[in-house]
């Protein structure tokens, strides 16, 4: 409860902070929506063996926070739709089986991304993200000879779960017009996914693509 205080806390001031910065029109404090694909994966597998990345999506709002002439502050709120995914192939008797695992976990996250304009329209990023645990499911399906099984979604304990978890994010955009841009960004986690974990540490990384929209 602490550690989503304090999320929530980082936001509302970065928000605040934004709302009583002077504006020029040249320099405006701006507010936008983003959302795009996530690749997604888990350092350990959780507890899947062979896992690989698993494609999802983000979606949230954000707002640009002038700080000096090439510089500002983007805290953002975005769900971020996580997780790994392994993907098994075997024949036996002569039918060929397919099957798909995938640990699906939900976060909202509030990323406070620090900008530098290297152009005009193109700009670096750098920062920390905190993230708080909404979901957590493991989805299972297959296939007999490229025929459907069927499909079953198993919800899992969040108290096996942290509930925050944080990571450092690097990242790059470019606009096309004064409202939309193309951004990119790779977020590491430095937390261990898990409570009470006495292996390897299971953290959380995900590269993000997507387009975000300023309104002005």
């Amino acid at each position: 409860m602490k550690k989503l205080i304090l999320g929530l806390a980082v936001t509302a001031s970065s928000l605040a902070f934004a709302q009583q910065t002077p504006t020029t029109s040249s320099n405006p404090v701006s507010f936008g929506i983003k959302g795009g694909m996530n690749v997604s994966s888990l350092t350990d597998g959780a507890d899947l063996d062979d896992s690989k990345s698993r494609i999802g999506f983000n979606a949230g709002v954000f707002a640009n926070i002038p700080v000096a002439t090439n510089f500002s502050v983007q805290p953002e709120v975005i769900y971020n739709d996580l997780g790994s995914k392994v993907t098994r192939n075997y024949t036996v008797l002569g039918n060929d089986y397919k099957a798909e695992y995938s640990r699906n976990l939900g976060y909202v996250a509030v990323p406070v991304m620090f900008q530098y304009n290297a152009l005009p329209n193109l700009y670096l990023e750098a920062g920390p993200e905190f993230g708080f645990l909404v979901s957590a499911k493991d989805k299972f399906k297959s296939s007999t000879n490229g025929n459907s099984n069927g499909s079953e979604v198993t919800s899992l304990d969040k108290d096996d779960f942290q509930t925050f978890n944080f990571g450092i994010g690097i990242g790059a955009g470019y606009y096309f017009t004064d409202n939309l841009g193309l951004t990119a960004r790779y977020t590491a986690g430095l937390t261990d996914i898990y409570k009470n974990n006495n292996g390897d540490a299971v953290r959380n990384n995900v590269f993000q693509v997507g387009l975000a929209f300023k309104f002005k």
